[in-house]
């Protein structure tokens, strides 16, 4: 009886509102058009004066869908690895960061420069110091890649320590002298101070390198798998600069560099590095228990100060990392990137539940999936419109978001 009045009862929710039975049969339309379009079938209908109409299917190759999930994961993964900063802001200090976005732009352009200088310099040595830390030099001729020797390995690894110490040290700067002095106001004046502080940041980085895109680094080593054709496997080959694992003939393959597997690595570590912090450490329990009521943090005995300096820290340190893995997975970035990479990073954090880490971390997933994916269904310059729209029906359905009353916790 308890699994009958449990769908009697959803059925008696759809009826009651109809919205929601709309959402489930969209749901259900764009998986069986995507089962359809991977298995190469049109559904066709004779409509009175249009002839023959299209109505679901198509052709959506089994490589192409793959790379399309592997670049959402990934995409995801910084979104993510970004929303933990803005979260733990939200859930401590009590406003929504604007400035956010301009933090990861800062940890791109400080992570890159550090790049140039370390393999201009110490490698190719033809060129100064200037030009590397304004960037005028293009990226291939310093070969910045995660594979392409001791010293790129070394350039890149020091870019990323400089981004996420970097952005600590101007996160707070920041804070002292813009947010510290009036941290006991209200809400709307820190979030409309964060939009001053974004303003000057992004003019700032402007003056400094411009406002060309720049060209950060190659991909390496690329590695190819087949994954459909009808000629017996041929094992392992090397390319000219491409490892191909052949199953068979290759018709269809999916397609990933060292930049990917680096993002990986750094995105998951440092998700799960937050967990560990945030369950087992004593920092840790005392962000959770400021996150959930301030003032009695506050009577116990939790020092809020150090608190809140741990709070930037550590947002500071990601948001800066998630920068230059931004830079590293797309190759290229300019001084605007950050402030359009923050709405999908709003967009993952309000989906996830604001204020919630874990939150956060599933919103980017979810987000980034949603805007590599939906280029299956309409053309690609909808697709971030299109995560923005099912972050508004997740929050139709559920207006607190997944991760509902869970905070920094």
């Amino acid at each position: 009886m308890g699994v009958a009045d449990g769908y009697r009862t959803r059925a008696e929710g759809l009826v009651e509102n109809p919205f929601n039975g709309l959402l489930v049969f969209i749901g259900l339309y764009l998986v069986a058009d995507l089962i359809l379009k991977l298995s190469g079938v049109d559904v066709v209908v004779n409509v009175p004066g249009m002839g023959a109409t299209k109505i679901m299917g198509g052709v959506e190759p089994l490589d192409s869908f793959l790379s399309k999930v592997i670049n959402g994961i990934l995409r995801g993964l910084i979104i993510g690895l970004a929303g933990i900063g803005l979260s733990m802001t939200y859930s401590i200090l009590g406003f929504a960061n604007f400035a956010h976005g301009d933090f990861i732009t800062v940890g791109a352009f400080m992570g890159v420069m550090t790049s140039y200088i370390v393999a201009g310099v110490v490698g190719a040595a033809t060129y100064d110091i200037g030009t590397l830390a304004l960037m005028k030099v293009e990226a291939s001729q310093l070969g910045l890649a995660i594979t392409g020797g001791p010293l790129a390995f070394a350039a890149i690894v020091l870019g990323l320590l400089i981004a996420g110490v970097g952005t600590v040290g101007v996160v707070l700067l920041v804070d002292r002298l813009a947010f510290e002095p009036i941290r006991d106001r209200s809400s709307v004046s820190l979030l409309i101070t964060s939009i001053g502080v974004a303003l000057v940041i992004r003019y700032l980085v402007n003056f400094i390198w411009g406002i060309e895109k720049f060209s950060a680094n190659s991909p390496g080593d690329t590695w190819e798998l087949a994954i459909r054709g009808s000629e017996p496997a041929n094992g392992l080959q090397r390319g000219p600069s491409t490892w191909e694992f052949v199953i068979t003939e290759l018709t269809g393959s999916i397609r990933v560099n060292a930049h990917d597997f680096t993002l990986l690595i750094i995105a998951v570590s440092l998700m799960l590095g937050v967990h560990v912090l945030l369950q087992t450490s004593k920092l840790g329990k005392a962000m959770r228990a400021m996150a959930d009521n301030k003032d009695l943090a506050r009577v116990t005995g939790i020092p809020t100060d150090r608190v809140i300096r741990f709070t930037w820290v550590l947002g500071g340190s990601l948001t800066g990392v998630a920068g230059y893995t931004w830079v590293l997975w797309s190759g290229t970035f300019g001084w605007y990137d950050g402030w359009l990479f923050l709405l999908l990073v709003f967009a993952a954090v309000i989906l996830g539940g604001i204020g919630s880490i874990y939150g956060a971390m599933a919103g980017g997933l979810i987000i980034g999936l949603a805007r590599d994916l939906s280029i299956i269904f309409i053309p690609s310059a909808f697709a971030k419109a299109f995560a923005f729209a099912l972050m508004i029906v997740v929050l139709v359905v559920k207006p607190s978001g997944l991760f509902a009353g869970r905070t920094t916790a």
